[in-house]
């Protein structure tokens, strides 16, 4: 059933580089949103894609030794390739180095140049050249950017301006009369009073400075301002033509339903947008969500900071559907979320292995031992099963209000509520007591039926969030995949059916043994150079700080559920024992090292490791040696005394 049509966009993804898995959080975002709308009926064009024009590409290109067309190329494969991999349903991949599109912004541009809309002056002021954007000074925070806190370069140059102050009025009206086209909330309150409250100047367009960007048609000195063009993509792949003869597909699905975006470029697509939509006299989009970030502990995902996350990475460690419910679970409507190792394994832990898994497996494996896979007869109602049933009804609905006000964590916890009771339904009925009996075989039927239809509606749910994660259920079961239509009915499950062979869809992880595989993992992707570079210089007074002594090994032993580690006591010569931890199991035997004398730092801060504190570090020396690391203890004559030291 055709119930109308939906479009989504992502935001294009900047093909400056490999996206982290913030970034791609968008894409499995938007691919959940529009799963659910096919589910229930809905004609859905999904777009995503790159934008790809830019000095900071231009730059990143040279310092690359390549032409930006190359490095776009390699870039946007790269982006692609883990859209891909996170099983993402989108209709169409578009790259603003289309011939069509760039031909399309050239008409545009001109189109507004006609209408007075556009321009040409002089354009001074502070330029941040990661963002593409102008500053004047009063917006300027500590005199960096406001978005990304980069240093910024002051720029004169002949530029071409957008009348963005003429739509200050038409936009406040818009958004006003509009209430939900900026979400959430706190999001259009921003752009209200933080922009439109103090009056929108006029926006510069175009830049003389490079050249990788699209030329103005009329003045090829210019290239168009990265903005304007990479907005309209979302109008001009769907089939705009500046000349009115739009395509089927145009005509079909605009205005967009949704534009699912970043918070941090909120400005571009609900002020920048909007006016350029007005200026060229077409509809504007009904939503723009503006969703939260996805962070590290220490912050925001940044290169510099060393505390990226990648999409990759992470599938190869945990598998495409617990990283995807992970973003999506773990991601507030409004507010940031964080992302750590410890936090992804807690999560599979207690709903994908404890709740999801445990229920499916168990319910199969029951329904296989006591009838051989047969499903029963639903004839030996209880009153117990009413509460089960009446909630696997309501769930649907519940879902399908959570996802039309784009609240898809709640979404997902409207179905592991459901989950939730056919697991506490298990207890309550005891299947395993009721199969001890032929008498109670016919009420084991009704209970495990139960059962196995609960399991259906969670899996169909689950469709849009785990798509392979449900196509496995429902191999379980051995039946079709399920529409919406089917969750009407509890009871579509027929007498007689055989049931597949019971499946292990998600395995309990072992929180120290993954912590192993993930340090492992990590090293073998990033080895240690050859031959390390020296440091920058310190001084004297640096060096005097470190305490480092002399110390006598009293004992050595390993460390309990720990390959790595060693655990030391040592004579520091300060008259107590010191124990220190150090993480070289592989390169010594712990009987090799008693009564060494070896040296250490030690005025560190404790560390606990292994529910063990070290207090100090031992001194190693590290080499790669025919292509693998080996680490060498440094061991001094054991005439020097415990406590002497070293300078």
């Amino acid at each position: 059933m055709n119930k109308g049509k939906f479009y989504l966009s992502t935001a294009i993804a900047y093909a400056s580089g490999k996206p982290h898995i913030g970034n791609t959080y968008e894409i499995v975002l938007a691919d959940a949103i529009c799963r659910f709308k096919r589910m229930e009926g809905y004609d859905v064009y999904f777009q995503t894609g790159t934008d790809e024009h830019g000095q900071k590409i231009q730059e990143k290109a040279e310092a690359a030794g390549v032409t930006p067309q190359a490095f776009v190329d390699g870039t946007a494969g790269e982006i692609k390739r883990i859209w891909d991999l996170m099983n993402t349903s989108y209709d169409r991949f578009v790259r603003t180095t289309d011939p069509e599109h760039e031909r399309k912004i050239q008409e545009i541009f001109e189109k507004m140049l006609a209408s007075g809309d556009i321009y040409k002056s002089k354009y001074e002021g502070w330029y941040c050249t990661p963002c593409e954007s102008f500053w004047t000074e009063s917006q300027l925070v500590d005199h960096k950017c406001p978005d990304c806190g980069r240093e910024v370069k002051w720029a004169e140059e002949e530029a071409y301006f957008f009348r963005l102050s003429k739509y200050t009025e038409p936009l406040r009206k818009y958004i006003e009369e509009h209430p939900d086209f900026i979400q959430p909330e706190a999001r259009k309150n921003e752009m209200i009073n933080n922009f439109l409250k103090p009056g929108l100047q006029d926006l510069c367009i175009s830049r003389t400075s490079f050249t990788w960007g699209i030329p103005v048609k009329s003045d090829p000195r210019h290239v168009v301002y990265v903005w304007l063009d990479a907005l309209f993509n979302y109008a001009t792949f769907p089939g705009y033509e500046p000349n009115g003869e739009n395509g089927e597909r145009y005509k079909k699905f605009w205005p967009a339903d949704v534009h699912l975006i970043g918070k941090d470029i909120l400005r571009f697509h609900t002020l920048y947008w909007p006016a350029f939509l007005m200026s060229i006299g077409e509809p504007l989009p009904k939503q723009v969500f503006g969703h939260p970030w996805l962070l590290m502990s220490d912050g925001k995902m940044s290169k510099s900071k060393g505390n990226v996350l990648y999409a990759d990475d992470l599938v190869d460690l945990y598998g495409v559907d617990a990283v995807r419910y992970y973003v999506l679970h773990e991601m507030p409507f409004a507010s940031d979320g964080t992302m750590t190792h410890e936090l992804l394994i807690e999560r599979i832990n207690s709903d994908l292995a404890n709740i999801l898994g445990n229920l499916v497996n168990r319910t199969v494996s029951m329904q296989n031992k006591y009838f051989d896979g047969i499903v029963g007869a639903n004839n030996h109602l209880e009153p117990v099963d009413a509460e089960l049933i009446e909630l696997a009804l309501a769930t649907p609905e519940k879902c399908r209000e959570k996802m039309d006000s784009l609240h898809v964590a709640d979404a997902i916890d409207e179905i592991f509520t459901l989950l939730r009771r056919a697991n506490k339904y298990v207890d309550e009925t005891q299947p395993w007591v009721l199969g001890r009996s032929e008498e109670t075989k016919p009420r084991l039927a009704t209970v495990l039926y139960n059962l196995l239809e609960t399991v259906r509606f969670g899996a169909t749910l689950l469709r849009p969030f785990l798509p392979d994660t449900a196509e496995k259920i429902f191999k379980q079961l051995n039946l079709p995949v399920s529409d919406w239509e089917s969750l009407g009915t509890f009871g579509a499950i027929k007498e007689g059916h055989k049931l597949g062979a019971a499946e292990i869809l998600f395995a309990r992880i072992d929180p120290a043994k993954k912590a192993q595989e993930i340090e492992a993992f990590y090293a073998a992707k990033n080895p240690a150079p050859a031959s390390d570079p020296v440091l920058p210089d310190v001084t004297i007074d640096d060096f005097a700080r470190c305490d480092m002594r002399v110390c006598k090994v009293l004992s050595c032993e390993n460390v309990k559920k720990s390959d790595k580690l060693l655990r030391f006591t040592l004579d520091d010569g300060s008259g107590s024992p010191r124990q220190i931890l150090s993480g070289i199991a592989k390169f010594y035997k712990p009987e090799e090292l008693v009564g060494k004398t070896v040296a250490a730092i030690l005025n560190l801060p404790p560390r606990k490791m292994m529910g063990l504190e070290s207090n100090g570090m031992l001194l190693s020396a590290v080499k790669e040696e025919d292509g693998q690391e080996n680490l060498h203890l440094l061991i001094l004559d054991d005439a020097v005394p415990a406590g002497a030291k070293l300078c």
